[in-house]
């Protein structure tokens, strides 16, 4: 219990609280999971362990606002991809696509959909609403974890994948999937705009279904219709929806990408701010410190292809004649899977199979495996897709290094990782985000103070989640902490070598708890579910 762990004195280190004060050298102690004193340096009597972090930094443990951990957090007891980072807490159910609620006819489908994200480790997954899977995290986990309620599982469990409106009835069964996963602790609901089956709602159709969100003081978390050619529009889509639903909005991976929107940030950051202004809306928004994406490689197909599930994508892509027109409209006029920008093969990049046979695809662009294969990138696309019945996952390279920087400088701006830790070579964001941003942001370039990015990775967090008690170093809050070196933190991880990883993290806690400690992972799970409070 922890209520039973002895005193923990945190001696010689600077702590950086979470809040954006100035960084002050001070003695931390904890008790029972908490902090329990925070007196000047040396001022500390206690019976229990001193730890002497002379010389580093004593900041809150950082929460991922976006995690693709769903699985890895039962599967994998290290986690060492977020643990080693410094990660305490996680919020999964992202992009509209998760593990629960599912039915008996959707898990496997959507299992299937998101392997690219998730991969198919195979733990106990006989549950089936989000208190369920949330009961599964309290055995014991690596890191705490907080959920959303998948818009695509509730579409699919109600409509399936057709592309048409729900009917009156279809709409109040879907508000009470939302409902009930809302009164089991979700913090509220993802949408995967860009989709499959979530692509085929209605902006009104999304209203409806927040308010059960509203009512339980949730919010709304977008994955939103395009990021390329319509990026701005689609932005304030997302402000609009909140709006009328009356939730606060969080924009999950605030990217501003391809080369049509260079510079273009600084428009998508002025709409959050007028309606910050103007309509009293409560606007948050998350991003990684890359500038390419990641997904899987089915993503940029029509929607229309997609509709009916898995099977029904695959036996169109046999048919020569739909192939041709899912070429012509992939590669010529963009599609809504890939934000209405037609695709430039020399940016995506295979990162990960389901069938090992295929692994002579991962690390190589599809326009080089095309020209060494001797055919059309866009026929060697359809082929991949179809041999590896969809499973593969790919990295897009399509950011803006310019608005990457603005963003991040945003007073409503957290951090998420986005990060995949499946596949042989997967985006380097799921091991180093966090390192990165106070390595490279901070330490090297400057963008950010170190007081403000931590808050950032902290207490802005924190406060979407409705916690009072983590994110910040108070006494009082929850022992989630991460103990580093500001001279050396950085990420080790690279495109080249994405699982490497990163230096200057000496120590983290979770609940009081060492999960590293002198920079290794140990056994501990301590890791709990961080369930919404209702009422």
């Amino acid at each position: 219990m922890r209520s039973e762990q002895p005193e923990t004195v945190l001696t010689g280190g600077r702590v950086v609280d979470g809040t954006g004060s100035p960084a002050r050298a001070a003695d931390v102690v904890l008790a029972g999971g908490r902090v329990s004193h925070i007196l000047p340096p040396g001022a500390a009597r206690s019976t229990g362990e001193y730890v002497d972090v002379g010389g580093l930094v004593v900041a809150p443990g950082f929460i991922d606002m976006h995690a693709h951990s769903d699985l890895a957090v039962l599967a994998d007891p290290a986690h060492e991809a977020k643990v080693l980072q410094g990660v305490t807490l996680e919020v999964v159910g992202q992009d509209g696509l998760g593990y629960a609620p599912v039915t008996e006819a959707t898990a496997d489908e959507i299992g299937t959909r998101i392997a690219a994200w998730n991969g198919t480790p195979d733990p106990d997954r006989s549950w089936r609403g989000v208190g369920e899977y949330l009961d599964l995290v309290d055995r014991g986990a690596p890191v705490n974890v907080a959920c959303l309620v998948p818009h695509g599982n509730v579409r699919m469990a109600v409509i399936g994948d057709e592309d048409r409106p729900p009917t009156p009835a279809e709409t109040e069964r879907m508000r009470a999937i939302v409902a009930r996963g809302m009164a089991e602790g979700a913090h509220g609901l993802s949408t995967g705009l860009t989709y499959a089956p979530a692509m085929y709602a209605t902006d009104d159709e999304i209203v409806d279904l927040l308010e059960p969100v509203r009512v339980a003081r949730g919010y709304y978390c977008p994955h939103h219709r395009n990021y390329g050619s319509r990026v701005v529009e689609s932005y304030q889509e997302c402000l609009d929806v909140a709006r009328r639903a009356h939730v606060p909005l969080h924009l999950a991976h605030c990217h501003v990408n391809y080369p049509c929107n260079r510079g273009r940030a600084p428009e998508v950051l002025d709409a959050v701010d007028e309606a910050t202004v103007r309509y009293g809306l409560d606007v948050t928004l998350d991003s990684y410190p890359y500038t390419a994406s990641a997904t899987y490689l089915a993503a940029p197909l029509p929607g229309w292809v997609q509709e009916g599930g898995a099977a029904a994508t695959l036996g169109r892509l046999r048919d020569p004649g739909i192939r041709a027109r899912v070429r012509h409209e992939v590669e010529v006029e963009g599609t809504d899977g890939n934000h209405g920008v037609p695709v430039d093969w020399a940016t995506v990049v295979v990162t990960g199979v389901g069938d090992p046979a295929l692994s002579w695809a991962v690390g190589s662009s599809v326009a080089a495996l095309a020209e060494s294969r001797g055919v059309r990138p866009g026929e060697l696309f359809l082929d991949l897709l179809v041999a590896d019945e969809l499973r593969s996952g790919c990295l897009m390279e399509v950011g803006n290094e310019e608005n990457v920087r603005t963003v991040m400088r945003h007073s409503s701006h957290t951090g998420g990782s986005d990060g995949i830790l499946v596949g042989d070579r997967p985006h380097p964001r799921g091991w180093g985000t966090f390192p990165r941003y106070l390595g490279h942001y901070v330490r090297e370039l400057g963008v950010l103070s170190l007081e403000e990015c931590v808050r950032h990775l902290t207490s802005r967090a924190a406060r979407r989640l409705g916690l009072t008690d983590r994110g910040v170093v108070h006494v009082g809050a929850v022992a989630d902490l991460v103990v580093f070196d500001p001279d050396t933190v950085a990420a080790g991880a690279t495109y080249d070598q994405p699982r490497r990883a990163p230096v200057g993290v000496e120590h983290v806690l979770v609940g009081g708890e060492f999960t590293v400690r002198d920079g290794r992972r140990t056994d501990r799970l301590p890791g709990r579910s961080v369930r919404r409070r209702v009422g």
